[in-house]
This record gives structure tokens, sequence and C-alpha cells, in this order.
């Protein structure tokens, strides 16, 4: 495998409508310039599964599998986005967002896996316009798991002709879009389209396969890599990157070999296994004695890491939460997947003997530790390992929770669990500022309740509702918050109390 020293990377940074106002008196400020945006995906909120030309992506398929998704629930309608955007993006206006963050379907624009539906990009072009004219940055996103289904059907992504399929894609929006988006990331979460996807069997294309899983995060990057080498050799000014979700991966007792190995391997096949391809242009020694004799070494090729690490301006960082891992067995081990019909294994393709263990953290409705110190120590890793080095900005582009909140009889949502976790990952975020990390911005995770992938609709992210019987939108107290913060470009003293949702 070769090996390329990453150079530094041009910084640019996404533009606002306006310079925003100083902090008002009273918070704790927010740096110069930074993003307060809200994040979302397509096959989660659009719809039109079927409309202007769109095909079954891998998503469409693996929903209508019997017990693959809980309540047998689909994406073929889901927030009806793609008819509602306009109105979507008066909320987005109303909460005063900087910046939205969101993908682009590839079975929309390139249904069969290398036509392309021009009907597809029309609806691209159209949300664009509408944000711009609202005053708020767009930031595209390329890939969030919804693979078309024709490529799937040749392989997917466990063969190298998907990446090539992709960077034709990517010139495709960027044919339609490079005048008006100048924030372009090629990957949502890698970790999951690959190792949640082809090996753990819980997300499409519904997969228990370790080989498949290393195949398809090697050629994920690879794409990665390709795009951004096209999109910078024809605009030098965008501002190029990916998102990846990373974890805090803590050892039970540090005192314990086991239990330090344990969050080793974690470490090395969650976030490692990407970073360090495209950082440092190699895969780790450790993580390729852990997977020795799962293939890996038969889909690398000479070169390939080489295109891998070509220098990003921007890396986004998605954060739920951190696990605490042993080698031992705990009899209350968390479940943090939708425990479905379907066999599933574990997402680590060499982490046989490590186990979760819960820790005295309050919970999510799925049962997620909420753990925002987690979210600075992580930021101050990523920046003084990889990202400073490689003169990369750093922004977390996800970061929410579910929470089980209803309407009241007024029909307004006082989801006051969601508002504190908001507020305590932004000061999270500032914690990490105040010890040197550059911060750039923030996205929350979601601006709608949407379609949870296998947990279906059971679960709401939003700080905006959505009936999804009627399509009514109602934005709920952590929404108004969300919004009061934006306005004073910084945080309120103290946390709000906890209760409950």
């Amino acid at each position: 495998m070769t090996t390329t020293p990453t150079t530094e990377a041009t910084q640019t940074t996404p533009t606002t409508s306006a310079t925003p106002a100083p902090a008002a008196a009273g918070v704790r400020p927010f740096p110069a310039g930074f993003v307060l945006g809200a994040a979302t995906a397509a096959y989660q909120i659009e719809g039109a599964a079927h409309e202007d030309g769109r095909r079954d992506s891998i998503w469409d398929t693996f929903s209508r599998e019997p017990g693959a998704v809980l309540g047998g629930d689909t994406g073929d309608v889901a927030c009806d986005h793609y008819h509602r955007y306009r109105d979507d993006v008066a909320v987005m206006g109303r909460l005063g967002l900087d910046s939205y963050r969101f993908s682009v379907s590839m079975a929309r624009v390139v249904p069969d896996g290398h036509t392309v539906n021009a009907a597809g990009l029309d609806f691209y072009e159209r949300l664009v316009d509408e944000l711009l004219g609202a005053g708020i940055s767009p930031w595209l996103t390329l890939y969030h798991w919804d693979l078309p289904q024709a490529l799937e059907d040749r392989g997917g992504w466990t063969t190298r002709e998907t990446a090539d399929r992709f960077t034709d894609y990517a010139l495709a929006v960027h044919d339609r879009l490079g005048d008006r988006v100048r924030t372009w990331t090629t990957l949502n979460e890698p970790f999951c389209s690959a190792f949640l996807g082809y090996t753990a069997g819980v997300h499409a294309p519904g997969h228990t396969d370790p080989a498949a899983g290393l195949a398809a995060a090697h050629h994920l990057m690879l794409g990665h890599g390709q795009v951004v080498r096209a999109l910078r050799e024809r605009d030098d000014s965008l501002s190029l990157g990916l998102t990846l979700n990373l974890t805090v991966a803590d050892p039970v007792d540090p005192t314990d070999p086991g239990d330090v190995d344990a969050a080793r391997r974690v470490d090395a096949q969650m976030n490692r296994v990407f970073l360090d391809p495209i950082f440092r242009g190699a895969y780790p020694s450790d993580l390729l004695e852990d997977v020795r004799g799962l293939g890996l070494e038969r889909v690398v090729r000479g070169g390939d890491l080489a295109v891998i690490s070509t220098p990003i301006d921007v890396l986004g960082v998605n954060y739920y939460q951190g696990e605490a891992l042993s080698h031992r067995p705990h009899p209350d081990a968390p479940v943090t997947e939708a425990v479905t019909a379907r066999p599933v294994r574990s997402p680590f393709p060499a982490a046989d003997g490590v186990f979760r263990h819960p820790r005295p953290l309050a919970t999510t409705a799925m049962g997620w530790e909420i753990q925002p110190e987690g979210l600075t120590r992580l930021l101050e890793r990523v920046h003084a390992e990889y990202a400073a080095p490689a003169g990369t900005e750093l922004y977390v582009t996800e970061n929410g929770a579910a929470f089980a909140d209803e309407p009241d009889t007024d029909g307004l949502v006082h989801d006051v669990a969601r508002t504190a976790f908001l507020h305590d990952h932004l000061a999270a975020i500032l914690d990490a500022v105040d010890a040197g990390v550059p911060v750039r911005g923030y996205f929350y995770w979601s601006l709608l309740d949407n379609y949870e992938w296998a947990w279906g609709y059971s679960q709401r992210f939003g700080i905006v509702r959505v009936d999804y019987d009627s399509q009514e939108r109602t934005i709920k107290d952590s929404g108004h918050a969300y919004a009061a913060i934006i306005a004073a470009r910084g945080l309120p003293g103290g946390s709000p109390a906890v209760d409950g949702p």
C-alpha cells in the first residue's frame, strides 16, 4: 500500500447571509463567524419515491423486506419535503438558520446508476434557489445512504465500479449547482454505509459479511477521494470534505488490559479506519492486524490511498454518544439499534469479545447515552491528531437526540430534554473552543422529525414536529430555544433542568 503525505488544505468557510451580530449580554458567545444550522437527509424527508423519474434506492428495497424496519415503515412519503420544501425553508427562516445541510438523492439524480435524470436535478436547483433567496447558505452532501438499487444489483459499494459511478454522479450535480453551492461533502457517515449496511445487516442493503463491509468502506473512501480531486480540478475555490460519525471509546477499567484492547479495537474499526486513510494515507497497523484474513488487502490497489488522502478543506464530526467497552459481557448490555426480525451481527468486522457496558448516564428514547463531555474530548483529539496538521476546518455536522415528545392539548411540544441536550452539547463545543479547538459551526440533527431508518417513524429527532398524517409542522420548544440562541449568537448561562421529555 502506498502512502502520500497530507499537504495543507485551502481554508474556506461557508458564507452566511450577513455578518452575525455580536453576542447579547449575559450569554456565552460563539466565535466570530460560527455557523449555526440544521441538517436532514433526502430519503428521510423527501418522499415522492417514484415521482419525476426517481427509482428505488437500496433503502426502498430494504424497507419493503418483511421485518427489516419497525412497523414496516417506508420512506415513500416521509415528510413530503419534495412537495413542501418552500414551507420548510420558511420554517428555517423563522428559526434564523445560517446554513442548511441537506443531501442529494443519488437515486433521484441517476436512477439507474449512470443516466442523469434532469427532473431530479431540477428539484435540487429549486431547493437551493429557495435557500439562497431566504439568506440561508446551502451545505450539500452528495451521499447519505440512498444508493440506486441498480448499482447494488451489480455489487454496490463492494465493487470499484460504484466509486466511478459516484464520481460521475457528483460531477452531474456540480454541473447544475456548482455556481451556487460553495460547501460540498462527499459522504455522510461511511461507517454506517459500510458496516451497518454490509456487515451488521441493520441498514440497507442488509448484508452480514465482515469482508463485504471492509470492501465497501474502502470503495466509499475511494469514491470520496475521486470526487474531491474531480471537483477541485473544476473549481479550486470550493470547500470540500466529508462527514464521519465518530465515537469516544473508553475502557470500562483503564487498568485492565482486556478492556483497554476492547476500546482500542472499536476506536480502530470505527474512527481510525476512516481518519487514518483520509488524513495519513494509510490504514492503521493495528487495524490491519485485527482484520487480517478478511480480504481488505485484496481490494486495496496501488495508488488508492493517495487518492483517498487527497487534502480536504472541511471535516464534519457527527457525534451522538460515546461508549464504555470491556472484554467481559454485561448482564444488562445496552440496546441501541432497532430490534427487528432480521438476523444481525456486530458492525465491527473483527471485534468478537468486545462488549458495551451501561454507565450511570441519562439516555435518549433509543437508549443512547447522553455524554456532552465526550464531544469536547472528541473535538480536541480530532483537531490535534488530524485536522490541525492538515489545515482542515472542523464542524459538528450532526448532533441530536430522540425523545418521546408529544404535543399538548394546544398542539405545543414542550421537549425539555431535547432543549437541555442542545444547550449542553453547544456548551461542550464551546469548552473545546476554549481549549484551543477552532470549531467553525454546528448543525443540529434534525430539522424535522423524520424516517429514522430501521426505527421507522417510531423515533423523533426534530426541533420541528411533523404530524405524519396531516404533514403539519410545529416548532417545538427546542426549536424556539435554538432560534433564541442563534439570535443571541451565544448560550444563556446555566443549563435547563431535565425533568423529562
